[in-house]
């Protein structure tokens, strides 16, 4: 089975899995989400996280090392899950600072967490990606075969990953139009858009508008363009 067709299917399981944890986490256990509302969570429409889907295919590759030369014995797994928590921490770091400098977005702030880097990686998320990975090795990586076997064998089931990439590339065109709109304003007036805050600004003012609340496509406004949202965040420091 080659590698390619291995890495296709993680990134799909991954991006929808990691969409559906965000999701539950910011409906129920987040602090920024007071009224205890459903959140679309991530920078795209649908429902994927591309970042999860990533960090399972980095998951699955670091599970081959050979960490059998590590003694005592008993240290052999957490120093795996550690150094796969670095790794997905890493590329989390990339990220961020990818869309801070080069989109002027926040995607995430833990700007309020101990020994938080720039707001974008801080001890207490890379434990819990450390959580997920083991929880991944024990539970999900020796059935990983399995499952791409089952693949391989429904065919009709490659039709619905077809769909899915077909339907992330154009979210991906979409919003990066979006993106290009939130990047030239926050350029000129010098600013950083935090994207979560821009979310939470859209859905208060359809709300005072009694416009329909948009899950999926959270940046969706009738009544004010966005560049009057903008200024708003910028009139307000958010």
């Amino acid at each position: 089975m080659s590698l390619f067709l291995v890495l296709t299917f993680l990134f799909f399981a991954g991006s929808i899995i990691g969409w559906g944890i965000e999701l539950l986490w910011r409906r129920f256990f987040s602090k920024n989400n007071a009224a205890k509302k459903w959140i679309n969570p991530g920078f795209l429409t649908g429902p994927y996280l591309p970042l999860y889907g990533l960090s399972l295919c980095v998951l699955f590759s670091l599970s081959f090392i050979d960490v059998s030369f590590i003694s005592p014995e008993w240290l052999q797994k957490p120093i795996l899950f550690i150094l796969m928590a670095c790794a997905i921490t890493v590329m989390e770091y990339v990220a961020g600072l990818i869309f801070i400098k080069g989109m002027k977005i926040k995607l995430w702030d833990y700007s309020k967490n101990w020994l938080n880097i720039k707001g974008i990686i801080c001890p207490q998320y890379s434990f819990y990606w450390m959580i997920l990975s083991g929880l991944y090795y024990f539970l999900v990586h020796p059935r990983i075969l399995e499952w791409l076997y089952w693949f391989t064998i429904h065919l009709a089931f490659s039709f619905v990953v077809g769909f899915f990439y077909g339907v992330f590339c154009i979210d991906l065109c979409y919003t990066f139009q979006i993106s290009a709109k939130i990047r030239e304003y926050a350029k000129e007036n010098k600013l950083e858009v935090r994207y979560e805050n821009l979310k939470e600004i859209i859905r208060k003012r359809n709300e005072e508008f009694k416009e329909k609340r948009h899950f999926l496509f959270a940046l969706k406004t009738n009544r004010l363009s966005m560049k009057e949202i903008l200024r708003d965040i910028f009139e307000k420091t958010v």
